[in-house]
Protein backbone atom coordinates (compact mmCIF):
# COMPACT_ATOMS: atom_id res chain seq x y z
CA UNK A 1 0.00 0.00 0.00
CA UNK A 2 1.55 3.60 -1.03
CA UNK A 3 2.02 5.61 2.26
CA UNK A 4 -0.45 8.46 2.84
CA UNK A 5 3.02 10.83 2.89
CA UNK A 6 5.52 10.58 0.82
CA UNK A 7 9.00 11.91 1.77
CA UNK A 8 10.49 14.29 -1.04
CA UNK A 9 14.08 15.85 -0.86
CA UNK A 10 15.38 19.06 -1.81
CA UNK A 11 18.29 18.18 -4.35
CA UNK A 12 19.19 21.28 -5.50
CA UNK A 13 18.04 25.17 -4.95
CA UNK A 14 17.63 28.15 -7.93
CA UNK A 15 19.32 31.22 -7.54
CA UNK A 16 17.21 34.26 -9.94
CA UNK A 17 17.18 38.23 -9.84
CA UNK A 18 13.79 38.12 -7.81
CA UNK A 19 14.70 38.31 -4.06
CA UNK A 20 10.17 38.54 -3.51
CA UNK A 21 7.51 37.52 -5.36
CA UNK A 22 6.42 40.76 -7.51
CA UNK A 23 7.68 40.89 -10.40
CA UNK A 24 8.36 37.31 -11.33
CA UNK A 25 6.99 36.13 -14.62
CA UNK A 26 3.76 34.20 -14.43
CA UNK A 27 4.74 31.28 -16.44
CA UNK A 28 8.23 30.09 -17.19
CA UNK A 29 10.16 31.34 -21.09
CA UNK A 30 7.93 34.56 -20.62
CA UNK A 31 11.21 36.59 -20.55
CA UNK A 32 13.91 34.32 -21.90
CA UNK A 33 16.21 37.05 -21.21
CA UNK A 34 16.34 36.12 -17.94
CA UNK A 35 19.07 33.84 -16.35
CA UNK A 36 19.31 31.84 -13.18
CA UNK A 37 21.87 29.40 -11.52
CA UNK A 38 20.67 26.05 -10.20
CA UNK A 39 22.97 24.62 -7.43
CA UNK A 40 22.56 21.53 -5.96
CA UNK A 41 22.84 20.73 -2.71
CA UNK A 42 25.76 18.36 -1.33
CA UNK A 43 24.64 15.21 -1.02
CA UNK A 44 23.30 15.76 -5.22
CA UNK A 45 26.85 17.15 -6.70
CA UNK A 46 28.28 13.87 -8.15
CA UNK A 47 28.67 14.69 -11.62
CA UNK A 48 27.85 11.67 -12.74
CA UNK A 49 24.18 12.43 -12.30
CA UNK A 50 24.23 15.42 -14.71
CA UNK A 51 26.18 13.24 -17.50
CA UNK A 52 24.76 13.84 -20.80
CA UNK A 53 22.25 16.54 -19.91
CA UNK A 54 24.01 18.76 -22.18
CA UNK A 55 22.47 16.94 -25.06
CA UNK A 56 19.46 18.70 -24.62
CA UNK A 57 18.07 22.13 -24.98
CA UNK A 58 15.04 22.48 -22.23
CA UNK A 59 14.79 21.25 -19.07
CA UNK A 60 11.90 20.54 -16.68
CA UNK A 61 12.08 21.92 -13.27
CA UNK A 62 9.99 20.53 -10.41
CA UNK A 63 10.28 22.55 -7.54
CA UNK A 64 7.83 23.53 -4.51
CA UNK A 65 6.07 27.26 -3.86
CA UNK A 66 8.06 27.60 -0.31
CA UNK A 67 6.30 31.02 -0.15
CA UNK A 68 3.31 30.07 -0.53
CA UNK A 69 1.97 27.10 1.79
CA UNK A 70 -1.10 27.07 3.80
CA UNK A 71 -2.53 24.77 6.34
CA UNK A 72 -5.70 23.49 4.04
CA UNK A 73 -6.43 23.54 0.98
CA UNK A 74 -9.62 24.96 -0.98
CA UNK A 75 -10.99 23.15 -4.16
CA UNK A 76 -11.56 26.29 -5.93
CA UNK A 77 -9.13 29.47 -6.56
CA UNK A 78 -9.49 33.04 -8.22
CA UNK A 79 -6.84 33.11 -10.96
CA UNK A 80 -5.42 36.85 -11.18
CA UNK A 81 -5.56 36.40 -15.19
CA UNK A 82 -8.87 36.57 -14.90
CA UNK A 83 -9.16 39.84 -12.68
CA UNK A 84 -9.33 38.00 -9.33
CA UNK A 85 -13.21 37.64 -9.30
CA UNK A 86 -14.02 34.46 -11.09
CA UNK A 87 -13.46 31.20 -9.57
CA UNK A 88 -11.65 28.11 -11.38
CA UNK A 89 -11.29 24.68 -9.93
CA UNK A 90 -7.48 24.57 -8.81
CA UNK A 91 -6.73 21.53 -10.59
CA UNK A 92 -7.86 23.85 -13.48
CA UNK A 93 -5.17 26.51 -13.07
CA UNK A 94 -1.11 26.69 -12.22
CA UNK A 95 -2.41 28.66 -8.77
CA UNK A 96 0.17 27.79 -5.95
CA UNK A 97 -2.40 27.20 -3.40
CA UNK A 98 -2.76 23.60 -4.37
CA UNK A 99 -3.45 20.76 -1.96
CA UNK A 100 0.57 19.97 -2.35
CA UNK A 101 2.42 23.26 -3.20
CA UNK A 102 4.40 21.87 -6.43
CA UNK A 103 5.19 23.97 -9.45
CA UNK A 104 6.28 23.08 -13.10
CA UNK A 105 8.61 24.94 -15.02
CA UNK A 106 10.22 24.53 -18.47
CA UNK A 107 14.02 26.25 -18.79
CA UNK A 108 16.42 26.73 -21.59
CA UNK A 109 20.03 25.38 -20.60
CA UNK A 110 22.59 27.73 -21.47
CA UNK A 111 25.09 25.56 -19.91
CA UNK A 112 26.99 23.75 -17.46
CA UNK A 113 29.73 25.13 -15.18
CA UNK A 114 31.98 23.83 -12.45
CA UNK A 115 32.07 26.30 -9.75
CA UNK A 116 34.26 25.76 -6.37
CA UNK A 117 32.52 24.91 -3.32
CA UNK A 118 29.67 24.33 -5.57
CA UNK A 119 30.55 21.68 -8.04
CA UNK A 120 29.25 21.39 -11.31
CA UNK A 121 26.03 24.58 -11.88
CA UNK A 122 23.39 24.70 -14.50
CA UNK A 123 22.77 27.66 -16.04
CA UNK A 124 19.86 28.56 -17.16
CA UNK A 125 17.16 31.20 -19.09
CA UNK A 126 13.47 31.89 -18.58
CA UNK A 127 12.62 30.89 -15.02
CA UNK A 128 10.04 31.86 -12.99
CA UNK A 129 11.01 31.35 -9.84
CA UNK A 130 12.37 33.50 -6.97
CA UNK A 131 15.58 33.61 -5.52
CA UNK A 132 16.64 29.95 -3.43
CA UNK A 133 13.44 28.14 -4.68
CA UNK A 134 13.81 24.58 -3.63
CA UNK A 135 13.95 22.02 -6.38
CA UNK A 136 12.72 18.64 -6.02
CA UNK A 137 13.50 16.71 -9.57
CA UNK A 138 14.78 17.95 -13.00
CA UNK A 139 14.52 16.11 -16.13
CA UNK A 140 14.56 16.72 -19.65
CA UNK A 141 12.34 18.70 -21.92
CA UNK A 142 11.02 16.27 -24.64
CA UNK A 143 9.73 17.53 -28.29
CA UNK A 144 8.56 14.84 -29.15
CA UNK A 145 6.40 13.97 -26.48
CA UNK A 146 6.08 17.49 -24.57
CA UNK A 147 4.80 19.47 -27.75
CA UNK A 148 1.42 19.12 -28.46
CA UNK A 149 0.36 21.42 -31.65
CA UNK A 150 -2.88 20.29 -31.01
CA UNK A 151 -3.41 21.04 -27.20
CA UNK A 152 -6.26 23.65 -26.22
CA UNK A 153 -5.33 26.56 -23.14
CA UNK A 154 -8.75 26.52 -21.46
CA UNK A 155 -9.65 29.91 -19.88
CA UNK A 156 -6.03 31.52 -21.03
CA UNK A 157 -6.49 31.23 -24.35
CA UNK A 158 -9.50 33.72 -24.00
CA UNK A 159 -7.33 36.17 -22.25
CA UNK A 160 -5.27 39.26 -22.89
CA UNK A 161 -1.83 38.52 -22.35
CA UNK A 162 -0.80 41.74 -20.69
CA UNK A 163 2.34 44.09 -22.00
CA UNK A 164 3.13 47.58 -21.92
CA UNK A 165 5.22 49.64 -23.32
CA UNK A 166 8.19 50.58 -20.83
CA UNK A 167 9.98 54.21 -20.20
CA UNK A 168 12.92 53.62 -18.23
CA UNK A 169 14.67 57.51 -18.38
CA UNK A 170 18.46 56.61 -18.97
CA UNK A 171 19.62 58.32 -15.86
CA UNK A 172 17.17 55.96 -13.91
CA UNK A 173 18.86 52.73 -15.86
CA UNK A 174 22.10 53.66 -15.86
CA UNK A 175 21.92 52.69 -11.69
CA UNK A 176 20.76 49.01 -13.20
CA UNK A 177 23.89 46.53 -13.89
CA UNK A 178 24.26 46.75 -17.65
CA UNK A 179 24.24 43.01 -18.10
CA UNK A 180 20.51 42.99 -15.90
CA UNK A 181 19.04 45.82 -18.07
CA UNK A 182 17.33 43.76 -21.22
CA UNK A 183 16.28 41.48 -18.65
CA UNK A 184 14.58 44.12 -16.50
CA UNK A 185 12.78 45.73 -19.37
CA UNK A 186 11.17 42.42 -20.61
CA UNK A 187 10.47 41.70 -17.05
CA UNK A 188 8.72 45.26 -16.94
CA UNK A 189 7.08 44.45 -20.46
CA UNK A 190 5.07 41.84 -18.91
CA UNK A 191 3.51 44.27 -16.76
CA UNK A 192 3.86 42.76 -13.22
CA UNK A 193 0.93 44.45 -11.53
CA UNK A 194 -1.75 42.05 -10.08
CA UNK A 195 -4.54 41.68 -12.82
CA UNK A 196 -7.03 43.58 -10.47
CA UNK A 197 -4.99 46.74 -9.99
CA UNK A 198 -5.40 49.45 -12.60
CA UNK A 199 -5.25 52.88 -10.01
CA UNK A 200 -3.11 55.14 -12.49
CA UNK A 201 -1.78 56.59 -9.03
CA UNK A 202 -0.54 53.95 -7.61
CA UNK A 203 3.25 53.72 -7.19
CA UNK A 204 4.63 49.55 -7.49
CA UNK A 205 8.22 48.97 -6.13
CA UNK A 206 9.54 45.37 -8.21
CA UNK A 207 12.97 44.11 -7.00
CA UNK A 208 15.60 43.10 -9.31
CA UNK A 209 19.21 42.18 -9.26
CA UNK A 210 19.55 43.94 -5.61
CA UNK A 211 17.59 47.48 -7.32
CA UNK A 212 14.36 48.17 -6.25
CA UNK A 213 12.72 49.82 -9.51
CA UNK A 214 9.73 52.25 -9.16
CA UNK A 215 7.36 52.90 -11.63
CA UNK A 216 3.44 53.50 -12.49
CA UNK A 217 1.21 52.36 -15.39
CA UNK A 218 -1.27 54.87 -17.27
CA UNK A 219 -2.51 54.14 -20.74
CA UNK A 220 -1.09 51.23 -21.51
CA UNK A 221 2.24 52.61 -20.39
CA UNK A 222 4.20 51.64 -17.41
CA UNK A 223 7.14 54.41 -16.46
CA UNK A 224 10.00 54.28 -14.28
CA UNK A 225 10.39 57.02 -11.99
CA UNK A 226 13.57 55.89 -9.33
CA UNK A 227 15.70 53.19 -8.55
CA UNK A 228 17.02 52.74 -5.96
CA UNK A 229 19.63 49.97 -3.80
CA UNK A 230 17.12 47.30 -2.69
CA UNK A 231 17.01 43.91 -1.33
CA UNK A 232 19.47 41.40 -2.41
CA UNK A 233 18.96 37.80 -3.71
CA UNK A 234 20.68 35.48 -0.87
CA UNK A 235 23.31 33.88 -3.03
Amino acid sequence: MVPEQIPMKVIARIHTDFATKFGVPRQSGLVEELKAEIVFEREYRNPDALRGIEDFSHLWLVWVFSQARRDKWQPTVRPPRLGGNESMGVFATRSPYRPNPIGLSSVKLEGVEHRPGKGMVLIVSGADLMDGTPILDIKPYLPYVDCRKEAVGGFTDTVDKPTVEVEFPCHLLERVPEEKRKALMAVLAQDPRPAYQKDPERRYGLTFAGQDVRFFVREGRLTVCDVVDGQKPGK
